[in-house]
């Protein structure tokens, strides 16, 4: 088990001792010039009942987004053009406190197969779940559940207060003993301390197993929530945060997620050299902006870095 102080050590060396052991750590256990293209897709915009201060589709601050369920031509429709474009993973979302039984998870089953079919990576993001349907969804051909703990323990009381940060564990159990892959991480921007930081990274370090996705965020602020005014989380923080995960979880894909629209090539490429290696591609990402996918064509080409392939992906 991972301890606090040890990761502190590890946060605190100079930026360039951190760097360099990071992007050691990931070169051991990844292809370093290789990226992985993940599409993420809304199911199901708006409405959600839970109380998370940095989303926008929470219905309990009312902006209006629409809330029903795609349609599934749609569905595949954006998961053919997403493998067109180079993407191996097709993550679908939706905004539930957690899955609901009858229609909509047929619906979703019936998307997972046809997007597995081909050839795409699924993995989904539907809020809590129950045994029964984690199998569901393993049998249906989804690959990875992605459900994340948002921030420290400590600090997740300040964002949420309609889940436990128990809640949020204990889906990732759920995904992981029904043999789903695991998909997890946070927001960095939430007011957060650095103390949080590492004492989130600890948390994610001491997963048993690890799990094989961590996605780091930095908060794109959204009129009306609770954080639309917090304080920006600097280039700094996002990058010791990613070299930590790199170190601490070596294995693990690191997603540079949302936020990414604000950061320069030169940023972005530092925070690869640190270790993330997937980041997710088209203009949007749910319900905010992301860059667009010939600009990140161009910066890939421009950095000699490579999109990952099946036979990267699918080992």
């Amino acid at each position: 088990m991972f301890t606090t102080e040890q990761i502190r050590k590890t946060y605190d060396l100079s930026l360039m001792e951190l760097l360099f052991r990071a992007h050691n750590t990931h070169r051991d256990h990844h292809v370093p010039g290789k990226i992985e293209l993940c599409r993420l897709i809304s199911l199901k915009t708006g409405g959600c009942p839970e109380d998370c201060g940095y989303c926008g589709q929470s219905a309990k601050i009312r902006l209006g987004m629409r809330t029903s369920f795609m349609a599934h031509e749609t569905i595949i429709a954006h998961a053919k053009k997403a493998k067109a474009d180079g993407a191996t993973r097709f993550c679908m979302a939706a905004a539930f406190r957690g899955l609901k039984d009858g229609d909509l998870l047929q619906r979703i089953i019936r998307a997972a197969r046809e997007v597995n079919a081909l050839g795409l990576q699924v993995c989904c993001s539907l809020g809590m779940l129950n045994q029964t349907q984690a199998y569901a969804l393993k049998e249906a051909g989804v690959y990875a559940y992605n459900h994340n703990l948002d921030t420290s323990r400590e600090h997740y009381h300040k964002i949420v207060s309609t889940r436990t940060y128990d809640d949020r564990l204990n889906t990732i159990q759920i995904a992981r003993d029904a043999g789903l892959s695991v998909c997890t991480g946070g927001i960095l921007g939430l007011d957060e301390s650095k103390e949080d930081r590492i004492s989130f990274l600890c948390t994610l370090a001491n997963l048993t197993p690890q799990a094989e996705s961590i996605t780091i965020n930095t908060l794109v602020k959204i009129d009306g929530t609770k954080f639309a005014h917090a304080q920006d989380c600097s280039f700094y923080e996002l990058l010791r945060t990613i070299a930590c995960a790199r170190i601490f979880i070596p294995r693990s894909r690191i997603r540079l997620s949302a936020g990414r629209k604000d950061r320069s090539v030169i940023e972005q490429f530092l925070c690869f050299y640190a270790g993330a290696n997937s980041v997710f591609i088209d203009d949007s990402l749910l319900v905010t902006n992301n860059i667009l996918l010939e600009k990140d064509h161009a910066m890939l080409e421009e950095l000699g870095l490579l999109p990952m392939d099946d036979s990267d992906v699918f080992c």
